[in-house]
């Protein structure tokens, strides 16, 4: 047991129905019925197999897409493939989740046999509208479909989903309530190297935050300067364009525009009391980039175009950037500095993630779109620690004690069955 939660050493599996919710969410090439990336499958292979050779019968829940919209949705059928390919053996697929078919699938597996359920967020229960709008406990959160279904015929919950930690879902915080729980190796090594670094990090401790993804940012921001846990913060993206805002300077009509159509207004009013409260160590960018007829112009802070939408930082502030992650000691990343997946917006972030792949700092990174940076510039190797999760990792910076680990803690009081 770690930090209040059973592991998979306090448990004997074999020929018991282990019941794992991983989390396998990748970009899709919907057109060809194939992932553009497998990292997070790779991360969860090893209790995967270890679960297998142990003799458990392995039943794998799992989700794909954003709920922002139902169209985002997809089947887990190619994951299946994927993970046979990475196992060496048939990973069993299902196109169900919790009905017959899926139920009787479960009962008929082996012992070492694994089985992956079709996309969990094809019920209603998994959706984040219903999380936030109907905030169910996770006594609650038991009693749902999906749980009622499929507890009975588990012996065991194993959440090796740290990626997805931060959300509130049966798949997740359910099961907990009724069989004895533990986390999957994943879930076990990323939260232990996150703790351990935000208890003693060595100076200096630099955060890097950008992408669009900004509301979770602040928040780990604001606790992160208050603790003395983060020396410097450097801004890029949205971040960055929304503090500049706050201090009333120029970042282009068409980038205030889409902070406010995204409903980020409201966070300008938060940058401007952060900066007017930490201003000593949250840098913002002193020059921005825009894209015009495919051409890359920068101009300094306060002269940028007002007719313009900023889409990167300036050469000027990636130097800095760069400057100060070589002289750190601890670097934490979570989102790029600008639209990296252009070639005329990509400065900011190809020249900061250099910065990380050179530095002799502990570089930790997390997030989708920070993963896909790293591989884009095929830096993996040279990242110490790469954490497959991004708004799990900031709501764990934030200091908020994350859904899925209260609902593990609850699970390692439940008795064996």
């Amino acid at each position: 047991m770690r930090f209040g939660i059973k592991t998979l050493d306090d448990f004997e599996v074999r020929g018991k129905t282990v019941l794992c919710r991983i989390d396998i969410n990748q970009p899709v090439d919907r057109a060809a019925g194939k992932l553009k990336s497998i990292n997070r499958i790779q991360a969860c292979v090893p209790t995967i197999r270890e679960l297998s050779e142990k003799g458990a019968r392995v039943v794998l829940m799992a989700h794909q897409g954003s709920d922002i919209e139902y169209k985002n949705y997809y089947t887990t059928r190619p994951h299946a493939d994927v993970l046979s390919s990475l196992l060496g053996f048939e990973v069993k697929w299902v196109e169900d989740v919790c009905g017959p078919t899926a139920r009787q699938a479960i009962k008929d597996l082996k012992d070492g046999e694994v089985l992956l359920l079709d996309n969990v967020r094809f019920m209603a229960e998994e959706q984040t509208l219903f999380e936030t709008k109907l905030c169910l406990s996770h006594e609650d959160q038991a009693k749902t479909q999906v749980v009622t279904k499929l507890a009975p015929l588990g012996d065991l919950y194993v959440c090796d989903a740290f990626a997805a930690a931060h959300r509130d879902q049966p798949t997740l915080c359910g099961f907990e309530q009724l069989l004895p729980s533990a986390m999957g190796r994943l879930f076990e090594k990323e939260y232990c190297t996150v703790s351990a670094l935000m208890e003693e990090p060595k100076r200096p401790c630099v955060f890097v935050l950008g992408g669009a993804k900004i509301a979770d940012a602040f928040q780990m921001m604001r606790t992160v300067l208050s603790k003395g846990s983060a020396d410097l913060v450097l801004t890029g993206g949205l971040v960055a364009n929304i503090f500049l805002a706050s201090q009333n300077v120029q970042i282009g009509q068409g980038s205030l525009d889409f902070i406010i159509k995204s409903n980020y207004g409201q966070f300008i009013d938060v940058a401007r009391e952060l900066y007017a409260q930490f201003g000593d160590k949250i840098v913002l960018p002193v020059d921005l980039a825009w894209v015009r007829d495919g051409n890359r112009y920068e101009a300094a802070v306060g002269e940028i175009p007002a007719d313009i939408s900023a889409v990167d930082i300036g050469s000027r502030t990636a130097e800095r950037y760069r400057k100060e992650i070589l002289a750190a000691k601890t670097v934490f990343v979570n989102g790029p500095a600008g639209v990296f997946e252009q070639q005329p917006s990509e400065l900011g972030t190809k020249t900061i993630w250099q910065a990380l792949a050179d530095t002799e700092a502990f570089t930790v990174l997390g997030g989708g779109d920070s993963i896909t940076a790293t591989e884009k510039y095929k830096l993996t190797d040279k990242i110490g620690y790469i954490c497959t999760g991004g708004g799990a990792l900031i709501r764990f910076l934030s200091g908020e004690e994350l859904p899925v680990v209260k609902a593990l803690r609850h699970g390692a009081s439940i008795g064996e069955r």
